[in-house]
């Protein structure tokens, strides 16, 4: 699934139950802001994971800002 603005993100149900990862690859989105939260730095995230790139985080953290700003409102059904 592409999603707009977001090419380095990914989601396919088949990779990491369909979670939101960087470039296919099995990293999820929720990993990497949760070690942002935690204090790592870019280039220990870097070390960690020597595959991803400086603008995977980045993207990361676009899409975890964006994804706090969605709202979902149920239908109400007649």
């Amino acid at each position: 699934m592409d999603l707009p603005g977001f090419d380095r993100i990914t989601v396919d149900p088949l990779v990491m139950g369909g979670k939101p990862c960087l470039r296919g690859l099995r990293v999820t989105v929720g990993t990497i802001i949760g070690l942002v939260a935690a204090g790592a730095s870019f280039s220990e995230i870097l070390k960690l994971y020597p595959y991803l790139e400086e603008a995977d985080i980045r993207a990361a953290l676009s899409y975890g800002a964006w994804r706090t700003e969605e709202h979902d409102f149920p239908l109400q059904v007649a």
